[in-house]
């Protein structure tokens, strides 16, 4: 498994955190991370504390797949001859809910209100506890990015650890940067909040475009079978 891998699962990871639904969920974590602001060490061990619960929550479910279908020898034996033909139509239905074509309002949360008001009661634990429930909390685009590319790309590596882990690192990475501006130069926090909603959409707008290219070549390439070399 080469580092290019690793480096593009945690840039998978950065940008299900920063797309719009997920970073919905990240605020609120941000404002629960922040809520003694008076106090550095706190906020920078509530990040942690959070960014450790997304790690693990990716790390189980990511593993827990992967043991699944490596363990099994027909489908360790399917996704040797098939993944790259199953790739590419999966990568063209990523490329579009980037591109917000479909699926744009559906979504699937662990935490409500409910959970949310104890947490904001509670101790530093629930940092923790809220990152692995908004990691499970599942939209569109999360949800796409995580079963459509993480775990083939996992699979593809032979990877049961090591890439989700990257992965759920990179979900939180945002976060932790987000609450210690905040910690540190919480006046600087607006313009980086609104240089971030124009990065990200211009970012998911380029990968879902590529995506779709991919997606696209990997189904003429491998489904059709058509001698397309590019170069």
């Amino acid at each position: 498994m080469s580092w290019f891998t690793v480096v593009t699962a945690l840039w998978f990871g950065i940008l299900t955190s920063i797309s719009p639904c997920p970073l919905a969920t990240n605020i609120a974590a941000i404002s629960f991370i922040t809520r003694k602001i008076d106090k550095m060490s706190v906020v920078l061990l509530s990040g942690l504390l959070y960014a450790a619960g997304r790690a693990v929550a990716y790390l189980v479910l990511g593993a827990v797949i992967m043991a699944g279908l490596l363990a099994s020898g027909e489908i360790a034996l399917f996704l040797q001859r098939y993944l790259n033909q199953v790739l590419g139509p999966v990568l063209i239905l990523v490329g579009m809910l980037l591109l917000g074509w479909i699926g744009s309002s559906a979504s699937f949360t662990l935490v409500g209100a409910g959970v949310q008001t104890r947490a904001s009661k509670g101790g530093m634990g629930w940092a923790a506890l809220l990152g692995v429930l908004f990691a499970l909390s599942f939209c569109p685009v999360s949800a796409g990015l995580f079963f459509g590319v993480l775990i083939p790309l996992s699979a593809a590596n032979q990877s049961r650890v090591i890439l989700p882990l990257v992965y759920g690192l990179g979900t939180a990475a945002p976060v932790v940067v987000f609450a210690l501006l905040i910690a540190f130069a919480s006046q600087q926090l607006g313009s980086a909040f609104n240089r971030l909603t124009q990065i990200e959409r211009a970012v998911r707008l380029i990968t879902g475009v590529l995506f779709v290219i991919a997606g696209i070549y990997y189904s003429l390439l491998y489904v059709y079978e058509l001698p397309i070399k590019l170069w």
